[in-house]
């Protein structure tokens, strides 16, 4: 597999196919306190780059702006530049790592159906998802960690990862599509900021607020393995108030033929118990109190069920239902004179309740986790002197989880119980920017938490970037991270797995780090090249049916990011990322961490005009090691081959405000085996209509 990395390792260079956008990095600037006057770095920021106005927006990643513009609408019919607003004042985050950023332009011509499908087109990411809302089970990782060593926001808030076990993990189908403003990606230093069990990265999302006329959009699709989805939101402002609503309600059976030898097969020949229904909720408030301070509450309810897809053998005939709700309410204020100081309060009640079911040859067995989580964080921004940032406050999390196991196998009783176990956490953090000269600049980072299970810990972090010169800018990072078991792998019995809770558990601790430099190689293009790497100690993983510290994984990669217009209403992009997760202790030592591709290589080329659209993507996937559940004759070592994939979106206008959207995905029909004997459904489409009124 490795040698996929030295192959197109030699081909980048010669690929001018270009990458998202990635950089919400702010200006390195000194102001004059005295003075209005400015001066700014001799190299900009990758999103300081100005590219030829076109008809066509890049195909991936914006940059977050600054300024709201309410008159500012998408107007397909409309042959300029769409306009992308940043409905909240966007965050002062560290600037030694990038932003990746993906913005709702970008997701609705993907056509994406839930969270995964958003990120599967950033670098860094490994989502291996079988057909649409499929089971979380399949596994999501970004740079080698899991989902559940990443942490996920909402507007700021943790959102569902209050629970560690996978059919538990943080659920990507949880909040509607329609409701997405912008997605966000960050790494390195911002870490500090929101937790210190983010090995992999932090994903932020930011939702949609209603700004200026009422405006209601609506769509619906409906396309192969019985697919129907639909969507509404509607939104708008009135003097000092602001509200957006948004619904979406989604289906598939995900029921395809698969080859002989794949897991979850019934006795028809046809993937079993892969379907998938939910329905999610979202709604948002705003007001204006007056010129310094806001309000804002926002409320995300959902409601899925579905089968579980596993990698194992034989059949699995398990369900999982899964309901969340999740609340906050941020007061901003801006304190003293202009914007050199502003504070943010903001409090959130996140539940998640999972269950599981299902029989067991003439036996049945249930599982529930519920979690009810109550957090508040105080954040203050202050620009302390014109090269000074910093940026400081707290965080706390009281957790609480009850588990109940029940089995009517008599080999499982002894396991039967209920749990009710509680959690408090404290963390103060900060992060301060030093700006050393015009094209110089340092972060450093302190996260100090106090946990009530795992007494005190502190992870510190660093970052810098330097321009070398005008077209060059040099940047590095490395942030220390710890990671706690979860009150489910401590003390709940997983009666699905048949996996056992284990009260002495370590943290996961260790450290994470980058370097990459950034070019400007011509008003029409410009790059991105970096190399991550992490150490993990005391990672977590099962052994012979119970939970355990398993041991040291070290993980190194290459992400290379590249963007290019083309010419008036085309865009292109790449990005490829290599990762090699080793295991250096234990019974796997040497071998790379299952379910983690190698190398993953993303391209694509848009146009659009006049309302018209069509985006062409391609995806190469070198193939994942055969972990665990392996079939008959296989072995922990056989890796799954490698493939590509194609899909084709469309847009035709049919009338000023209604359009025809087309998806055709898997073009080449190939029934690739996307993970561990689970294969793909081959060509598939999706034929809908979208409106804005």
């Amino acid at each position: 597999m490795k040698k996929d990395f030295l192959l197109l390792t030699v081909a980048l260079p010669g690929l001018l196919i270009a990458f998202p956008s990635f950089a919400a990095e702010s200006e390195i600037e000194q102001r004059n306190t005295d003075k209005s006057t400015e001066v700014i770095s001799d190299i900009q920021s990758l999103n300081e780059v100005e590219l030829p106005s076109t008809n066509a927006e890049l195909l991936t990643q914006q940059s977050a702006p600054s300024e709201v513009n309410p008159e500012t609408q998408p107007d397909y019919t409309d042959d300029a530049d769409i306009s992308i607003e940043a409905i909240a004042e966007p965050d002062y985050l560290p600037q030694s790592t990038p932003t990746y950023v993906i913005d709702k332009e970008e997701i609705q011509k993907q056509g994406a159906t839930s969270l995964a499908d958003i990120l599967k087109r950033m670098p860094g990411f490994a989502i291996n998802d079988v057909g649409h809302g499929a089971d979380i089970h399949t596994g999501t990782y970004y740079r080698g960690a899991s989902i559940n060593q990443s942490v996920f926001l909402i507007n700021g808030r943790t959102i569902n990862n209050n629970v560690n076990t996978y059919h538990g993990g943080t659920d990507l189908n949880s909040i509607p599509v329609e409701a997405i403003e912008r997605v966000e990606l960050y790494s390195g230093t911002a870490s500090a900021l929101y937790g210190s069990s983010a090995f992999g990265g932090v994903v932020n999302i930011i939702t949609k607020e209603g700004y200026g006329k009422p405006q209601l959009s609506a769509s619906a699709e409906f396309g192969s393995l019985s697919l129907n989805n639909q969507q509404v939101t509607y939104g708008a402002s009135s003097n000092n108030v602001k509200y957006n609503f948004s619904f979406e309600r989604f289906f598939t059976d995900n029921r395809y033929r698969v080859p002989v030898g794949a897991a979850n097969r019934d006795e028809q020949g046809f993937l079993s118990n892969a379907d998938t229904a939910t329905s999610t909720y979202f709604g948002s408030i705003g007001l204006d109190l007056d010129q310094k301070n806001s309000l804002n509450l926002d409320v995300t309810a959902l409601s899925s069920r579905r089968g579980l897809i596993y990698f194992g053998f034989p059949l699995q005939r398990d369900r999982l239902d899964h309901d969340g709700l999740n609340v906050g309410l941020s007061w901003k204020t801006r304190l003293g004179n202009g914007e050199s100081s502003n504070l943010t309060t903001s409090i959130g009640y996140n539940q998640d309740y999972f269950s599981t079911y299902g029989p067991t040859g003439a036996f049945y067995r249930t599982g529930a986790l519920d979690t009810q989580q109550l957090t508040a964080r105080v954040d203050h921004e202050w620009k302390v002197t014109s090269n000074n940032e910093l940026r400081w406050g707290l965080d706390l999390k009281n957790t609480d989880l009850n588990g109940d196991v029940l089995s009517t196998n008599p080999s499982r009783i002894a396991t039967n119980e209920t749990e009710d176990r509680s959690l408090f956490n404290t963390a103060l953090f900060a992060v301060n920017t030093w700006n050393i000269s015009d094209n110089f600049l340092i972060d450093l980072g302190l996260r100090q938490s106090f946990d009530s299970q795992f007494g005190n810990y502190l992870n510190p972090s660093v970052g810098l970037r330097y321009a070398v010169t005008p077209l060059v800018a040099v940047r590095g990072s490395w942030a220390g991270a710890q990671r706690n078991p979860g009150l489910d792998q401590l003390y709940v019995y997983d009666t699905v797995h048949g996996w056992e809770p284990n009260p002495d558990l370590r943290p996961e601790t260790g450290s994470t780090w980058s370097a990459g430099v950034d070019v400007n190689f011509s008003d029409n293009l410009i790059g991105q090249f970096t190399y991550f790497g992490s150490s993990i100690g005391d990672r977590l993983g099962v052994i012979a049916g119970r939970w355990e510290n398993i041991g040291l994984v070290n993980t190194n990669g290459l992400e290379v990011a590249l963007q290019l217009r083309i010419a008036a209403g085309w865009s292109t992009f790449l990005n490829y990322t290599y990762t090699d997760a080793q295991i250096k202790t234990g019974s796997e030592r040497g071998l790379q961490l299952g379910l983690i591709p190698y190398s993953v290589l993303q391209t694509g080329v848009g146009y659009q005009n006049s309302g018209w659209q069509a985006n062409l993507y391609v995806t190469y996937n070198s193939g994942t090691r055969r972990a665990f559940f392996t079939n008959p004759g296989d072995t922990i070592t056989d890796f799954s081959p490698s493939f590509v994939n194609l899909d084709l979106s469309g847009r035709v206008p049919v009338t000023s405000n209604v359009g025809l959207t087309v998806y055709l995905e898997n073009l080449l029909g190939e029934q690739y085996e996307r993970v561990n004997r689970i294969y793909s459904p081959g060509f598939t489409f999706r034929v809908g209509l979208s409106a804005n009124f």
